[in-house]
């Protein structure tokens, strides 16, 4: 299965809180498992369930609304506080999401981010606010984010910003490369280097 991102057309599940920590995106009890399977099951875990029991959805809870589904999830302001886990990021791409928006994320957050293929896209609070409004009309709403060309636009306005990334994790997620597969993808380059040296 194919690892690039590039254009991702979709619904979106929206989560309007702020400040979002990665204990409330995977909590610490769930981090045991050192695969990056299975984590999704227990995204946002204390939010979704009571008691841990599946059998007992909190219907409030956004994930816990037939109505909203899709590969984006639009957050907040700060998503991604808290300690460094990588299983937050292990856990958004589990359920099946490539792609989150937020007007802030934390750092290490984004990091763990690109290099496990989510990709996390910064938008003004301005246009953050347009997202939520134009999902909560309709939950159909269809949000484009084009990687290439670094733009998220709301597809039925036409409405449109553009979004920074790094360029080496911009080539890898394209291309579908961790940092070993970028490597490996320069060996012509890097051997002809090595023939050329005296």
């Amino acid at each position: 299965m194919s690892k690039s991102i590039n254009i991702i057309n979709s619904t979106v599940v929206p989560v309007n809180i702020e400040n979002i920590d990665t204990d409330q995106i995977i909590p610490a009890r769930f981090l045991k498992a050192t695969s990056r399977d299975g984590f999704g099951k227990n995204l946002f875990r204390d939010w979704r369930f009571n008691n841990d029991d599946e059998q007992q959805p909190k219907e409030d809870f956004v994930m816990n609304n037939p109505a909203y589904k899709g590969k984006i999830m639009v957050a907040a302001r700060n998503f991604g506080c808290g300690s460094s886990r990588e299983h937050a990021a292990w856990a958004i791409k589990d359920a099946g999401f490539d792609v989150v928006v937020s007007s802030f994320f934390a750092d290490i957050f984004r990091n763990n981010s690109l290099n496990n293929f989510l990709l996390p896209v910064q938008v003004s609070e301005s246009f953050l606010a347009q997202l939520f409004e134009a999902v909560a009309r309709d939950p159909e709403t269809a949000i484009e984010v084009n990687l290439e060309q670094q733009t998220i636009t709301i597809v039925a306005t036409g409405a449109q910003e553009s979004f920074e990334i790094n360029s080496y994790k911009k080539t890898c997620l394209l291309n579908g490369y961790d940092d070993i597969d970028y490597l490996l993808s320069m060996r012509n380059e890097i051997e002809a280097f090595e023939t050329a040296r005296p």
